[in-house]
Order: C-alpha cells, then sequence, then structure tokens
C-alpha cells in the first residue's frame, strides 16, 4: 500500500472518530484525535501489537477505545491532553511569530500594494487620487494611525509632501516595480520616523500611542499574573505529591476518600504540565522585558541625537537626518512586534486555565487540606535543601560518568532528561514525580543526562539504568500525557502510520534503521598566502627604490652579423591528403581521320578545281 493510501486510511479513521464524538456532543480536533490514536495504540493494556497486522475488528476497537477516552467526563488525563495539544497548535517561538506576522501584514496590505504598483499617469485629478492611496498605504503599512482619522492623515500627508512631493508622482509612476517597491519602503520608514519624532517633541504624532509607556505598564502586570498562577499551580502540585507520598508509605490520610490513586496522580500530571507551559511563557515575557528595554535604549538615545542634530543648525541636510528617521521606525516596529507577541502569550496563557478545571473539581482544595491535616507538605525548594548535602560517591558507583556542579563548564544548562524529574521515582515509585537534585550527581549515560531526588535513588538507577528506563516508558505508554510531559518523544517516533496489507487488514511499517557516517575535508578553503609580503621597512624600501629606478630605464634590442640567422624558427605543416574519385562507368569513343585531296590547284586551269575525299572509315 503506497504512503498516499496509508495517510487516507488514518484520515479516515481520525475522522470517523470525530464524528462519533461530535455525536455525543464532544468536540475534538483532529490533532487531539490522532494523538489519542497513538496513546491507545501504545497502551499495553488495550493489546494492541504493532508487530502483527490489524484486522478490521481491532480498528473497530480502536475507535471505540479512542471514543470513549475522548468523551470521559473529568478526566484530568483528558484535559492535560488537551491542555498539550492547545499550547502546540497557539505557542510559538518569537522569530517565527514576528515572522508570521509580517507574512500576514504583507497580505493583508497585498491588494492596496498591487493598486500602487499598477497604477499609471493620468489627469490631475487622477494623480491626486494615487497620491492618496500612497499616503493610506504608508498609515497602513506603519500600523501607526488610523487611516480613518483626518488628523492623522494630514500628518501624514504633510510629512509625506516634505520628502515626496506630489510633482515627482509622475517620476515615481516610471519606475520599475522593484524599484517602486524599494521606494515605498524607504518612504514609509521616513514619514513614520518624522511622526515619532514630532511626537517627542510634542509637535505632532497624531494617533501614535506611548509604546513605551504601554510595555512599561503591561510588562509587570502580565509578569505578576503569570507568576501568581504558576506559585497557586505548584502549591496543588506539592500537595498531590504529598499525599501520593503518603499513600505510597502506607499511611490513610486524614480523612477517607473515594478518589482512587490513580487520578490523583493524573491530577499531579495535570498541573505539573500546567507549570512548565507557565515556566515556558514566563521565560519568553522576561525575554520580552529584555528586549523592550533594549529597544527603549536606542530609541531614548536615538531620538535625543537627531534633536541635537536638528536645534544646532538653520538646515539639515536629508542625508544626514533620514537614516535617523529610518532606524526610529525600524525601532518603533520592533516595539510594536513585542506589544503583539505580549498579547499572544497573555492570551496563551488565558487559554491553559479551563484545562485544570477537570482536577479542581475531583480535589476541591478544602478537600485537600483535610486530607493532608498533619502532614508536612514540602515544596520542590525545600526539598533540594534537603538533599543538597548528599553528593554521589564516584568510588562506590563504578563504570558511570557523574557530573558536579563546579567542576563541569555550563552546568546549569545541561539538557536534563524528563525535564529534570527524578527517574528512579518515575520506575520504581509508579509514575510518582520527584524533582530532581543535580547537585547530587548528574548521570550521563548515552549523551543523557539524568537527575534523581537523593543519592539512593541515583545509586540505583545507576546500577541498572536501562531497566529503569524501560520501566518510565512503560509508564508513559500506560498515562500518555507524560510523553509530552516528560519530553519523550524521541522513544515513541517509531510510531508510524498503519499500511494496508494483503486481505484488507492493516499492519504497522516497520521502521528503518541504519548506521551511517560522514567525513568532512580539514580544510575546507584555500590558504591565502602572500608570497610576495615583507615586513622589514628597509626591504619595503629598496623594492620601492627599484620599482622607481626602473621608470626612467629603457630596454633596447639589436643583432649582429653573429646571431644572425640564428633563431629558432618552428612552423608546422599539414601533411598531403590523397584524393580519389570513381565514376559510375567508363567509356571511349574514336572518330575518322579526314583527308582530302584537292586537283588544279597549280597553274592556270579552266576548270574548277576537282576535290577528293580520302577518308577512311573507321572500321578500316
Amino acid at each position: 500500500m503506497s504512503r498516499a493510501q496509508a495517510e487516507s486510511v488514518i484520515k479516515n479513521i481520525i475522522r470517523e472518530i470525530g464524528e462519533e464524538c461530535a455525536a455525543k456532543g464532544q468536540a475534538a480536533s483532529e490533532t487531539l484525535v490522532a494523538f489519542m490514536v497513538k496513546a491507545v495504540v501504545l497502551d499495553p493494556e488495550n493489546g494492541f501489537n504493532v508487530d502483527r497486522t490489524l484486522t478490521r475488528e481491532d480498528v473497530r476497537q480502536l475507535v471505540e477505545l479512542c471514543v470513549g477516552k475522548l468523551t470521559e467526563e473529568g478526566s484530568p488525563a483528558l484535559e492535560t491532553l488537551k491542555m498539550q495539544v492547545y499550547f502546540d497548535m497557539n505557542y510559538t517561538s518569537r522569530r517565527e511569530f514576528i515572522q508570521e506576522h509580517q507574512r500576514l501584514l504583507a497580505a493583508r496590505l497585498g491588494p492596496v500594494f498591487r493598486d500602487i504598483m499598477d497604477m499609471q499617469a493620468g489627469t490631475q485629478e487622477d494623480l491626486e487620487e494615487r497620491y492618496r492611496r500612497i499616503i493610506s498605504y504608508l498609515l497602513l503599512s506603519s500600523g501607526v494611525g488610523s487611516p480613518n482619522d483626518v488628523n492623522t492623515v494630514r500628518e501624514v500627508a504633510a510629512a509625506l509632501q516634505s520628502v515626496f512631493p506630489q510633482e515627482e508622482l509622475v517620476s515615481f509612476l516610471s519606475l520599475s516595480s522593484q524599484d517602486k517597491e524599494q521606494q515605498l519602503a524607504e518612504l514609509t520608514a521616513v514619514v513614520t520616523g518624522i511622526r515619532i519624532f514630532n511626537k517627542f517633541l510634542n509637535k505632532g504624532g497624531e494617533g501614535i500611542d506611548d509604546l513605551p509607556m504601554l510595555l512599561n505598564e503591561a510588562l509587570p502586570e502580565l509578569s505578576g499574573a503569570i507568576e501568581a498562577s504558576l506559585l497557586q499551580t505548584q502549591g496543588l502540585a506539592w500537595r498531590y505529591t504529598a499525599l501520593l507520598e503518603m499513600l505510597a508509605g502506607g499511611q490513610e490520610p486524614a480523612e477517607e476518600s473515594d478518589r482512587s490513586p490513580v487520578l490523583l496522580r493524573q491530577a499531579l500530571y495535570n498541573v505539573r504540565q500546567h507549570e512548565a507551559l507557565l515556566k515556558v511563557i514566563l521565560a519568553d515575557v522576561a525575554l520580552c522585558a529584555r528586549q523592550v528595554e533594549i529597544l527603549q535604549n536606542d530609541l531614548e538615545s536615538r531620538l535625543l541625537n537627531l534633536k541635537e542634530a536638528v536645534q544646532t543648525r538653520m538646515a539639515v541636510s536629508t542625508a544626514v537626518v533620514f537614516p535617523h528617521f529610518t532606524v526610529l521606525s525600524q525601532l518603533w516596529a520592533g516595539l510594536q512586534d513585542e506589544m503583539v507577541l505580549l498579547n499572544v502569550q497573555e492570551a496563551v496563557a488565558l487559554g491553559l486555565q479551563p484545562f485544570l478545571l477537570a482536577q479542581g473539581q475531583l480535589f476541591p482544595p478544602a478537600q485537600l487540606d483535610l486530607l493532608l491535616e498533619g502532614s508536612e507538605v514540602r515544596s520542590d525548594e525545600q526539598r533540594m535543601a534537603e538533599s543538597a548535602e548528599e553528593r554521589v560517591n564516584v568510588k562506590e558507583v563504578r563504570g558511570r560518568q557523574w557530573l558536579f556542579p563546579g567542576t563541569t563548564g555550563d552546568f546549569s544548562k545541561l539538557p536534563l532528561q524528563y525535564r529534570g524529574m527524578c527517574g528512579y521515582s518515575l520506575a520504581a515509585r509508579d509514575g510518582l514525580l520527584l524533582p530532581g537534585n543535580p547537585s547530587i550527581g548528574v548521570l550521563r549515560l548515552q549523551d543523557k543526562y539524568y537527575v534523581f531526588s537523593s543519592r539512593e535513588a541515583a545509586e540505583q538507577f545507576s546500577s541498572c539504568p536501562d531497566d529503569f528506563t524501560s520501566r518510565v516508558a512503560e509508564q508513559a505508554r500506560r498515562c500518555p500525557e507524560l510523553i509530552q510531559l516528560l519530553e519523550l518523544h524521541q522513544q515513541f517516533t517509531g510510531t508510524t502510520p498503519y499500511s494496508e496489507g494483503p486481505g484488507g487488514t492493516l499492519q504497522v511499517k516497520a521502521v528503518c534503521r541504519c548506521d551511517s557516517g560522514t567525513q568532512t575535508d580539514t580544510h575546507l578553503l584555500e590558504a591565502n598566502l602572500a608570497t610576495t609580503y615583507q615586513w622589514n621597512e628597509w626591504e619595503l624600501r629598496r623594492l620601492a627604490l627599484r620599482l622607481a629606478n626602473l621608470q626612467s630605464r629603457v630596454t633596447h634590442s639589436t643583432q649582429t652579423h653573429l646571431s644572425h640567422m640564428r633563431r629558432d624558427n618552428d612552423s608546422q605543416t599539414f601533411p598531403p591528403r590523397d584524393t580519389a574519385c570513381q565514376t559510375t562507368r567508363d567509356s571511349e569513343t574514336n572518330v575518322p581521320k579526314p583527308l582530302v585531296h584537292m586537283t588544279r590547284l597549280r597553274g592556270r586551269h579552266e576548270q574548277p578545281a576537282v576535290k577528293t575525299d580520302l577518308t577512311r572509315p573507321v572500321e578500316d
């Protein structure tokens, strides 16, 4: 079965699951359904063996299991999966967001831009209309002000008239499309810079928001809101962890509860996932704050320099001020991007809140307080402080490479496995999430770095790491939300789409692996060595004098009798060619030889001369 046919089969299964979920009143996106199909197949309890073909009954069972999990009410595991899918579909990096924002802006300006590119010279009224279109384009592309505001349009028209008078529109229309595009970009930057400078001088800037002030107000507010939500989520995670440790230790909670430990673990995974995503957003907000600070400092210094350059002169050349205006426009566009990026991050952070409702309904805060009455709830920082003095004894654990702070460069930047969680507790304590402490020691194994919550956990894990990593992967198969929470994508990339086998059955494609190697040259570029380089100053002077003397010298040549005819001459000839020609046939002919005898030519005779033909025939 071809790849296209296999993709069609997968799409049909996903569409069928989505339709059944919709019939039961649950909306599920294709991404969520596809991830659920993968999770159901990976779960060993469902009995799907990827090494054998799947019959149509197996496919029917797969659809029923997926629909059942997707329509389950009050499931923290399902809410965690929805949270992960929501974040993947709505979150993007800074660079990708800015590129996408610029692409959308260019798409919205496409009709106006093409209208300007297609403009041709006409009457005076036509030129005025085309000039107004350019003003509208400058307003829309800069994003500073509204084209519906009369005062803003007048200000832009005045700024444009100072750098691009209407009389130059005819020459603009005669340019090529590429030159028009470049000049429009330059005009947009210069006009926007003029308006920003006028706003700084309190002489204009109609419709321009005070972006530095707005950003200075929005950044602390957003950071504070995210940090408050993060602290609340961490508090829930610490409580769930303490309750799970109590149950694992055989202790009974202060109040009986009908909630199973499975739901408690799912609730822990839910809040830990929310914590991890909030930390990602908070890191982006901190990066935005640093970027805004840099842009504001550059903007202030540029405005002050431009103000001094303008005030100290009666007339300023365009070559002096236009570059300043262009940089002002670029800095302002950077502030606009940061503002839009902050709005997106705030929306993503708020969009994560609904996915916490399921665990909040199963374990209300009042109920948690009753269950944990008399028990100690330790935070992640307290756990690390308690195990800060512990350290793995390398002599006792031989054959393993351990990294410690103070002896390893960039120790804090190591890419820790399981998102910094203890791998031993995940495998040995039924999926319990405990934060690892790098101070105990980081185990390096096959270019992967593992941390642990205690020295005993580190020693146990290092004694048989393959067994523990496989048990963690098995736990992730049973709880698919752990795949993204613990960043286990590389271990589950082998799940490939199904292809149809003989007899209408479905089978899993085999995962092909191969060893590969590559080799690069030591020096890809040739060394540019100057063989005539001289470091000695006196040698350079001698060379200069020699070249100067050569300018007054003339080269002469002569030839003497002794040297005459002693030159070496070379010549080249072509060898003679033998040519031949052949005709179709050979023929020959013969004619009689004429012989005539005349009499009575001498003397005087009354009778005329007699002519006798003596020619012999050819046959004779």
